[in-house]
C-alpha cells in the first residue's frame, strides 16, 4: 500500500532539496499510489560511507517509509573508472580489489538507515563490463562534448590548463545507463551529480524508457568547514563509534548547525525553526550542538549509546576527566617508530598524519605533549597516549 499522505510528499520534495527535475510530473506520480523505483548509486572509492551520503540514504528511507521500491546500485565498476564531478583534478582510476575491499561493509552501513531487505541491491558491474564499443558510441552520440566540457568543475579545470582524460567523458554514460539497466522512476544524488543524473534522463529516452525525474541535495560542509569528503578526512562516518559521532559533531562550527539539522536528521522541521530562532537570539550555540549530536548519534546508535556518548563527552570536557573506558593496543615488540606507533594503534590514519599531530603539539604521552617525531618510543612500561581532543589510548607490549 503507497502512502500518498499530501504532507509527506510535500517534505519529500522539499526538505533537504536543492532541485527537482521534473517537480509537478514527480509530485502527480507520488499522489498516483503507484510504486515508484527509487536509485541511488554509491562508489566504494572509500571503505566509510560518511554522513553526507546520508542525506540522500535519508530521503530513500523517506521514500520507503511511504512504500516506494529503494534501488541501490554499489558502483563495483564506476568506483574503479573514477567520477570527477565533485572534484578540481583528475580523480586516478582505481585498483579493483581496493574497490572490494572498500565495500565490503556497504551493506551493513545502508542498513543504519534503509530496511534493506525491503530495497533491490545491485552491483553495476553486471551490466557495464557487458557493454561493447558499439553501444558505446551509440550512448555517447547522445550528447555533445559541449555539453560535458560546460560543467562547471570541468570548466575550470580547462581555464586552468589541468589534464582532462577522455575516460572522464564516460563516467555520465555509466551512470545514466545505470538507470536504463535498473528501469528507475527517481534517481537522487548530490547537486554535484547534475549532469549525471540528466544523463540517466538522456539515456532512458534512447532506450525508449519514460526519463526519470531528479532529486538532488545540496553537499555538506565537513569539520573543517570545507566540502565533506573522505580524501580530506573531515567526515563524520557512519561506523564511527557513538563517542565519536557525538565528539565530531561537537566540533562543528556553529554556522553548520542548522544545516545538518535539516539535512541529516529528521528532528521536525518546526523545531528546527525554534531551534534557529533562538541562535538568533543569542542561545549559546554549544547547547543547540548537543541537542543536535545527540539526535545524530541516536539515528545511527539508538536512544542508550547517545545518552552515554553525551555523558562521557561532559565528563572529559566540561568535568576534564578521563573516559571511563580507554582502548588498549598491545604491541607485538618493544620499540616502534613514533608515527607508526599512533598509525597502528589506531589514533592516527596514516604514519604521515601522525607525524602532523605530532609536530602540531596535538599528542601527549603521559599527560605530556612530545613533539620529536623522529624517535623511538619504548612500550615496555605501559603508556598513555591523547591525540586531539578526543582520542585516548593505552600502549603496551604483549
Amino acid at each position: 500500500m503507497i502512502n500518498t499522505n499530501p504532507q509527506k510528499i510535500e517534505e519529500i520534495l522539499n526538505r533537504g532539496v536543492d532541485e527537482v527535475i521534473d517537480k509537478e510530473h514527480l509530485e502527480n506520480k507520488l499522489k498516483s499510489g503507484k510504486q515508484l523505483r527509487i536509485k541511488l548509486g554509491i562508489d566504494p572509492t572509500s571503505p566509510n560511507i560518511h554522513i553526507g551520503r546520508a542525506i540522500p540514504l535519508l530521503k530513500l528511507k523517506d521514500f520507503q517509509d511511504l512504500g516506494h521500491k529503494i534501488v541501490l546500485i554499489i558502483g563495483d565498476f564506476t568506483g574503479v573508472i573514477g567520477d570527477t564531478s565533485d572534484k578540481d583534478s583528475e580523480r586516478p582510476m582505481l585498483d579493483e580489489r581496493l574497490v572490494k575491499q572498500n565495500m565490503k561493509t556497504y551493506i551493513k552501513q545502508a542498513e543504519k538507515i534503509l530496511d534493506i531487505r525491503k530495497c533491490e541491491v545491485h552491483y553495476n558491474s553486471k551490466w557495464l563490463k557487458k557493454l561493447d564499443f558499439t553501444e558505446i558510441s551509440k550512448q555517447a552520440d547522445c550528447f555533445s562534448l559541449n555539453e560535458f566540457i560546460s560543467r562547471e568543475n570541468i570548466s575550470k579545470r580547462l581555464d586552468a590548463g589541468k589534464r582532462i582524460s577522455l575516460r572522464e567523458l564516460l563516467y555520465p554514460l555509466m551512470q545514466g545507463y545505470d538507470s536504463v539497466a535498473v528501469k528507475a522512476d527517481v534517481e537522487i544524488g548530490g547537486t554535484d551529480q547534475r549532469f549525471n543524473l540528466l544523463a540517466g534522463r538522456q539515456l532512458q529516452r534512447y532506450y525508449k524508457q519514460e526519463p526519470q525525474d531528479i532529486i538532488t541535495n545540496p553537499l555538506i560542509e565537513g569539520l573543517d568547514g570545507r566540502k565533506m569528503s573522505s580524501s580530506w578526512g573531515n567526515t563524520i562516518n557512519l561506523f564511527d563509534s557513538a563517542n565519536e559521532m557525538f565528539g565530531k559533531v561537537m566540533s562543528l562550527k556553529d554556522e553548520f548547525i542548522i544545516k545538518y539539522f535539516n539535512l541529516v536528521t529528521r528532528v521536525d522541521v518546526t523545531e528546527i525553526k525554534k531551534y534557529e530562532a533562538g541562535l538568533s537570539h543569542g542561545e549559546n550555540p554549544r547547547n543547540m550542538k548537543a541537542i543536535l549530536a545527540k539526535e545524530v548519534v541516536k539515528m545511527f546508535h539508538g536512544d542508550k549509546q547517545a545518552e552515554k556518548a553525551e555523558e562521557e563527552f561532559n565528563r572529559i570536557f566540561r568535568d576534564k576527566q578521563k573516559p571511563l573506558e580507554i582502548p588498549e593496543f598491545a604491541g607485538d615488540r618493544e620499540e616502534y617508530f613514533y608515527p607508526e606507533l599512533l598509525h597502528v594503534s589506531g589514533v592516527a590514519p596514516s604514519v604521515s598524519e601522525a607525524k602532523r599531530l605530532i609536530i602540531g603539539g596535538a599528542v601527549e604521552i603521559n599527560g605530556k605533549v612530545d613533539r620529536d617525531w623522529k624517535k623511538s618510543i619504548n612500550i615496555k612500561d605501559e603508556k598513555e597516549i591523547k591525540v586531539g581532543k578526543r582520542k585516548f589510548i593505552k600502549i603496551k607490549i604483549k
